[in-house]
């Protein structure tokens, strides 16, 4: 019993440490078989680590306007969608899209390069038009295309490689197709042909021999791989509602948020400190325990923060607000351990054993924890879901740090002791009874 205990602890310790080293340096991997590598990147990684907020590293706040008279709320619903998911595509994750108003739309993009050539991306209307010769339109995007991707191959007969965009049709849109480039290969004086129009722009003007009758076609023009991407990400993510006319674009400058971010991070690592060492001096052996249960509690919000466990596409962005509200969990974390270390107490007075008062302790702890715990995640929904910019960004952090918070002062801590008492670790004076019974003396 007392060999398995030392094995589950030293194995505690090694993921613990584990995981903090990755949060603070990351690492890299080299699988023996493929040779690939498998990089984890520390949270701290300026390009793969936790995002940072506009009020931290500056970027650019772009305003839309409608240019339609009172647009309903579905259509806002609708554009506000089409540019979140233009941003997505884009890498721009941790963009910040909301409502102002009845007819504007704010979008904050932090850390970004090229304004104005998001602005370009953002408004437009990506409406895809095919047309015949004389402009009768054949199809159109909105309706008759499924999907759209950007590729790298042959462009024509003759072997030419190049970027281009292909679609993929829905049944409706393959018969169209198949119908409209029957007649074009019958037409004759240069009339053979089907035109792909974006915005009333027209790409490239195929010329057509014989009926295509595909689910697939191809969109050529002269493509960089940029621009074929951003083509076919425009048509994916659909087309607006109506058109958006540009109302404000500004820089925002980062020297503020830069200091304010090195000051909040300073003083939250001063805190930390304070509350291993309090732990520690308090509850000895517990608070030994709630350290290292704390030290992994950070390391785990840091590597969720940055996308580590996290399905698909998932960042966080941090904010000053949002270090606000980790550190707030923080201490809700720290005040958990302490009402079950007190709860413990408690038990050793009243003459139980180590492995007896643990038990009943967190028993009687847990019920009151996790119901202060929900009511602080309620909160943190209500706020993500009515808040906006900033105060998102306090809810989120907060909402991810009560979680984690919560796991680890009712298992890990618990794990850990329950480790201690198997290796015979029975004083009560190492779990703090002899410290308050001198102070009753």
């Amino acid at each position: 019993m007392k060999c398995k205990s030392v094995i589950g602890l030293i194995l505690c310790v090694i993921v613990i440490a584990g995981l903090i080293y990755t949060a603070a340096f990351g690492f890299t991997l080299q699988s023996p078989f493929s040779g690939n590598e498998y990089k984890f990147p520390s949270v701290l990684d300026e390009n793969d680590g936790i995002k940072k907020g506009l009020d931290l590293v500056g970027g650019s706040i772009i305003s839309f306007e409608a240019n339609v008279a009172s647009p309903s709320a579905e259509d806002m619903d609708a554009a506000e969608q089409v540019l979140r998911n233009r941003l997505d595509s884009q890498g721009y994750f941790d963009a910040v899209v909301t409502r102002q108003g009845s007819s504007v739309i704010r979008v904050e993009i932090p850390n970004i390069d090229d304004p104005e050539a998001a602005v370009q991306l953002l408004k437009a209307d990506a409406v895809l038009k095919f047309t015949d010769a004389d402009g009768n339109v054949i199809m159109e995007g909105g309706t008759d295309v499924e999907k759209a991707v950007n590729a790298y191959g042959q462009l024509n007969d003759s072997g030419e490689q190049g970027y281009y965009v292909q679609l993929t049709l829905t049944g409706e849109g393959q018969k169209k197709f198949a119908d409209a480039t029957a007649v074009a290969a019958s037409q004759t004086d240069g009339k053979n042909i089907i035109k792909i129009m974006l915005d009333d722009t027209e790409i490239s003007s195929p010329r057509v021999s014989e009926k295509i009758d595909s689910r697939t076609c191809i969109i050529t023009g002269n493509f960089t791989e940029q621009s074929a991407k951003i083509l076919a990400d425009q048509i994916q993510s659909g087309q607006l509602p109506f058109s958006l006319k540009e109302s404000e674009l500004r820089s925002v400058g980062p020297s503020l948020g830069d200091k304010a971010l090195a000051t909040s991070l300073k003083a939250a690592m001063i805190g930390i400190i304070i509350v291993l060492i309090f732990m520690l001096i308090v509850y000895t052996l517990p608070g030994l325990v709630a350290d290292l249960a704390l030290l992994l509690y950070i390391a785990l919000v840091a590597l969720i923060m940055a996308g580590y466990f996290m399905p698909g596409n998932f960042t966080a962005t941090l904010t000053l607000p949002g270090i606000a509200g980790i550190i707030l969990s923080i201490g809700m974390a720290v005040d958990a351990n302490v009402i079950i270390f007190e709860r413990i107490k408690e038990e050793l007075r009243m003459g139980k054993t180590i492995k007896s008062a643990v038990a009943s302790g967190y028993k009687r702890a847990t019920t009151a924890i996790v119901d202060a715990n929900i009511t602080t995640i309620i909160a943190a929904i209500v706020l993500w879901k009515f808040g906006t910019g900033p105060i998102q960004g306090f809810a989120l952090t907060l909402g991810i740090g009560v979680v984690v918070s919560m796991i680890t002062a009712v298992f890990i801590t618990r794990l850990l002791l329950n480790i201690l008492t198997g290796l015979n670790v029975k004083n009560p004076a190492l779990y703090g009874v002899k410290k308050e019974a001198e102070k009753n003396d």
